[in-house]
């Protein structure tokens, strides 16, 4: 049986360095495949810019229609919640600033340890909400399949491990803080194949389709 110290250092040191590198390749070669397809050329005379239309559309996508808000309200704020929580618990919690600092030679400040356990709760929250309305919102059942699911569940391990590493909720501590290790990894390791690679490709998009119809001259 594998001791939890021995399975603490292995997920964080073999099991790490072959999760970060299947993550880097994979986004490289899934972004190389997207921008190597290319685009048809356009032959009709352009009716205004590309650039500055497509810039538009990203940051305006960000922000719901009224109408879907008022359709699917709780799709539209859990969504907000859970990307919130999880931003900042991911990138402001100072322990991971310094392994990321550890990792590429640089890092930036984080926040107060209780802003952060406080945005994971939140995060939580806004998935378990995800989820609920995942299963029993008649459309959006309809509408999801297994990679939905698995894609939420990646996403969803992380934080609640890290949140019982946090608070110590499990003993022995090796064992939690090494499943919140591995829960990370296994995130990695399938975020370039699943549908978790939109964090990259939706602002492709969204450019894609702002900038063409700026060249069309008409609103995105």
């Amino acid at each position: 049986m594998i001791e939890p110290m021995d399975f603490l250092l292995w997920v964080r040191g073999t099991a790490f360095d072959v999760s970060l590198s299947i993550f880097v390749i994979g986004i490289v070669l899934r972004l190389f495949e997207i921008l190597s397809l290319g685009r048809a050329a356009n032959l009709a005379e352009p009716r205004g810019t590309e650039f500055g239309p497509g810039m538009k559309t990203i940051l305006t996508r960000n922000i719901p229609e009224a109408g879907t808000f008022k359709r699917q309200p709780l799709t539209v704020i859990a969504g907000y919640v859970f990307h919130i929580g999880l931003l900042i618990s991911l990138f402001f919690f100072v322990p991971h600033i310094q392994l990321f600092a550890a990792t590429f030679g640089f890092g930036w400040p984080g926040l107060p340890t209780p802003i952060v356990d406080a945005a994971t709760v939140l995060g939580i929250v806004g998935l378990l909400a995800v989820l609920w309305n995942r299963l029993t919102n008649p459309v959006m059942k309809l509408l999801s399949d297994k990679e939905d699911y698995l894609v939420w569940l990646l996403t969803f391990l992380p934080l609640l491990t890290g949140y019982l590493a946090y608070h110590r909720m499990v003993d022995p501590y090796p064992l939690i803080l090494g499943l919140h290790i591995l829960s990370i990894e296994l995130f990695l390791i399938l975020f370039p194949f699943t549908k978790l690679m939109h964090t990259f490709t939706l602002f492709l998009a969204r450019w894609y389709n702002g900038a063409m119809h700026g060249r069309r001259g008409v609103q995105s």
